[in-house]
């Protein structure tokens, strides 16, 4: 089945200016044109998923198009490629874990307005976080001072 430049933006969930710049950038190489036009086959998706987590993790247009320039090289640039998700795969891992860490201090935030909500007031709260000066992330009173299954607040 063939699909228009509209058609993959739609599934990749990306504008057709983003397809058109991509192309431009030549990240499309093995795709076929016909009659100057792009036209999208079913074999082709295997290449635009690839494309599509390569920007959705960040990896910079240039970096992707030098994946795409070392494939169109063939198997003796095996070895960089590989080396190339590697390196992508250690950012991933990096931002994973700055989510994790930022994750804390949005539960930290939604305890909060839960606690004061139900008080009716941030007086509830007034303590929370703990005023000293930190970039840690903010922790509640029942994960810092748990004693005996009972918490306070």
């Amino acid at each position: 089945m063939s699909y228009s430049i509209s058609e993959v933006a739609k599934l990749l969930n990306v504008t057709p200016y983003t397809i058109r710049y991509y192309d431009k950038e030549g990240l499309f190489p093995m795709v076929k044109r016909v009659n100057g036009i792009r036209v999208f086959e079913d074999q082709d998706f295997p290449w635009l998923r690839m494309l599509n987590c390569l920007k959705n993790i960040n990896m910079p247009i240039k970096k992707i198009k030098e994946y795409v320039d070392l494939a169109l090289q063939g198997d003796e640039t095996l070895q960089q490629r590989y080396q190339l998700i590697l390196e992508q795969e250690q950012s991933i891992e990096k931002q994973m874990q700055e989510l994790v860490y930022y994750k804390k201090q949005i539960d930290f935030k939604k305890a909060y307005y839960e606690k004061a909500i139900e008080a009716g007031t941030e007086e509830a709260v007034k303590d929370w976080p703990n005023p000293k000066a930190t970039l840690e992330v903010d922790t509640l009173p029942e994960e810092e001072n748990h004693v005996n299954g009972i918490a306070p607040i």
